[in-house]
Formats: C-alpha cells, structure tokens, sequence
C-alpha cells in the first residue's frame, strides 16, 4: 500500500489548511483568514480525487483519508469560525456558543455515512459537507463589509437557527444533485451546467454576497424535486 502519493499529499494539504484555520481563529481571532482557508481546502479537496483518477491512485486508503481532512476543514474549522462569531456578538448569551460545535460532530456523522453508503454514487443523500463550508466560510467578510448582514449575522437568532437548520440538513435523507459530469452532453448535465452558469453570473454581479444565495438555491431546488417526486 502506497501512503505517499501525490492525491494523498493534495488531501493532506486539505487537512493542513483546517488545522492551521483553526489556529488563525484561537490565536489570531483572524475569522477572514480562517474564511481563506476553507477556500484553499476546497479547491484541494477537489484536486485530490481529480489527481486520483489521472494518475490513477485511487484506493481505499485515500477515500478515508478524503474524509478525515474534510471532517476538520468543513467541519471543525466551520465551527470554530461560527465560535468567534457567536462569542463576538453582543446579542447572543455566551452560553449558547457550544451549539456551534454541532457542526463539526454531524459533519463527521455525514462524511462516515457517505462512505458507506452505496446511494451516493452520483448524487448526495443529505447536505455535502463543503456546501455548508463555503457558506460559513464567508460569514466573517459579509459582517465586516456589510452593516445590514452585520446586523443580522450577529442577531440573537440567525446563527442558532442556522445552525440547528443546516446539522439537519447534514444528515436528511433528502437527495441532491452531485455536480458530477457523466459527459460534456447538455442534456445529461443540464442541472450542473445552469447551475455553474448562474454561479458564475452571481459572483459576477455580487461577489461573495453570492455564495450563500448559490448554496441555498442548490437546497431550495433539491427540496422541491424532492417533494415532487415523493
């Protein structure tokens, strides 16, 4: 068994960058930094299982490797960005600050039932685990460059909400869309192409404001075809 392919370093970069987000939120109390690094783990978690299947080194070991670095960088890391903000806020009482570390634990939940669960070849069952990253990860420059979203990120209910919404939403049997390419046919991945054609159109016209109107879409429209179908 190979340990030190070039997947598994990418993977180990991933893992790497949660650890040292977590330490720019205890040491530093750089929330924007820690946001920096769930974006530099994003693009390694997606470059790892690329690498992967082009070098051909996919194996057991580095599927479970994948989701141990995802559990501490879209899961611990997230949370301990949701600490800094609920303890920050002059709203919230500092007794509720430990709901922040639901994230990490139902991440963890959600990335051990991935693995085995045979459903989720090309489609999610339940929230992906990075989707819920990427929008905590720009929480910190939406307070800091909007006063509007300021006043409602540090509110006395928003962030409890949230979380208690999306640890649900972790875990729901409710299926959604992997944004995987079966092929380059219109037809076979028309939700991905629209998808990735309104994402690139919102960061466009709003930048980071955009990231969290993209992943609630994504939620908003699984659950309705999932309505549907039932």
């Amino acid at each position: 068994m190979r340990l030190f392919t070039v997947s598994n370093f990418i993977t180990l970069s991933n893992l790497l960058c949660g650890c040292l987000g977590i330490l720019a939120v205890l040491q530093e109390g750089d929330l924007r930094k820690a946001g920096l690094l769930i974006g530099v783990a994003l693009v390694l978690d997606f470059f790892d299982g690329f690498v992967a299947r082009l070098l051909k080194e996919s194996s057991e070991l580095g599927k479970q490797l994948d989701s141990l670095a995802d559990v501490v960088s879209f899961g611990v890391l997230p949370g301990f960005i949701l600490w800094g903000l609920m303890k920050d806020s002059a709203f919230l009482p500092q007794n509720t600050a430990w709901m922040t570390f639901l994230i990490p634990v139902f991440s963890a939940l959600r990335l051990a039932k991935f693995n085995i669960d045979t459903r989720q070849s090309m489609s999610f069952i339940g929230l992906p685990t990075p989707a819920n990253a990427m929008v905590i990860a720009v929480f910190p420059y939406l307070a800091e460059s909007s006063p509007e979203i300021a006043d409602i990120l540090f509110n006395s209910w928003f962030l409890p909400v949230y979380i208690l919404i999306f640890v649900y939403l972790l875990v729901a049997e409710i299926p959604l869309p992997a944004l995987k390419f079966k092929n380059y046919n219109w037809q076979d991945n028309r939700f991905t192409y629209i998808l990735l054609i309104l994402s690139v159109i919102l960061l466009a016209l709003l930048k980071l404001s955009a990231v969290p109107l993209i992943i609630f879409g994504y939620i908003l429209y699984s659950i309705i075809q999932y309505i549907r179908n039932k």
